[in-house]
């Protein structure tokens, strides 16, 4: 494992009975770069509201019927912009001299994207002008959790450093599924033609502008479900600590290229069950899936 590929900043906001002044998220943020070293670390903005209330923060939505689906993440940022501002001036800050990894969740559109990224640097120009110690660099990314922003990559990547694809949230909404929902949490595989084709499209489309693609979510620390993905052309996972041991030891067993071939077969033709054939193709290739 190389770094922290999401850093879930509302945690801080989660666990604080009042709002975290700049100058506490600023130290925090620090000492996180600090104890990375050289290893990368990509912040998520705050992403709270629908079922993450603050009880600080009156009218985030947490009495919505559909909470998953509503106001939260970058759309309430973007509507308490002063949040944000706090937010992205304390991670400027404490990431001067440094490389800053900046991620948008729950991006539906570009002009969000856009909105979000305009904010970062305007606070960057007024740090410029108070002579405040800069990052070296800025690489913007953004969650692709709404199916909707796949039907806009192609105005989106060109002003992406790299994109997080969020396995979790992109499910119950591809399935209109809650995945809190006993009832349905069996009934819609990862391993399904409907999330792997849609999963091997926005890798293919982000190959093709040469922008870094990972997956983020339960999804990526389940050996077969990872195995998977890497059959699709997915490069980089972002997974719990638990997992890291279980997915490299499946990864150090596996030959690529007969995954991509295997994948490419399924996927194309896809049969009745799909997890059925991959863990047989798993098993006579001897591969470490537990």
């Amino acid at each position: 494992a190389d770094g922290i590929g999401l850093f879930r900043t509302e945690f801080q906001f989660l666990i604080s009975a009042t709002l975290p002044q700049r100058e506490r998220q600023q130290r925090f943020y620090r000492e996180v770069l600090d104890a990375a070293g050289d290893k990368p670390v990509i912040f998520r903005t705050l992403d709270v509201g629908g079922d993450k209330a603050l009880p600080y923060l009156k009218d985030e939505g947490s009495e919505e019927e559909n909470p998953a689906m509503g106001w939260r993440a970058i759309r309430l940022a973007l509507d308490h912009d002063g949040l944000m501002k706090a937010q992205a001036r304390a991670l400027l800050e404490a990431a001067g001299g440094r490389t800053l990894n900046v991620m948008f969740p729950m991006v539906s559109e570009p002009w969000e994207f856009d909105q979000a990224r305009a904010l970062f640097e305007a606070q960057m120009a007024f740090l410029s002008s108070r002579k405040k110690q800069l990052p070296s660099r800025v690489r913007y990314g953004a969650m692709l959790e709404v199916p909707a922003l796949a039907e806009t990559l192609d105005i989106l990547l060109p002003k992406l450093d790299f994109i997080s694809i969020g396995t979790n949230d992109l499910t119950q909404f591809l399935f209109a599924a809650d995945r809190a929902e006993p009832r349905l949490a069996e009934r819609y595989d990862w391993l399904s033609p409907a999330i792997l084709r849609f999963i091997r499209r926005v890798v293919r489309e982000c190959k093709a502008h040469n922008v870094g693609v990972s997956v983020c979510g339960e999804m990526g620390g389940r050996p077969l479900e990872a195995l998977a993905l890497i059959g699709i052309g997915v490069e980089r996972l972002s997974i719990t600590p638990a997992a890291v041991g279980t997915i490299k030891a499946m990864v150090r067993s596996l030959d690529v290229g007969a995954a991509n071939l295997m994948m490419e077969a399924l996927l194309d033709r896809p049969v009745d069950k799909l997890r059925t054939a991959i863990t047989d193709w798993a098993k006579e290739q001897q591969v470490e899936i537990g």
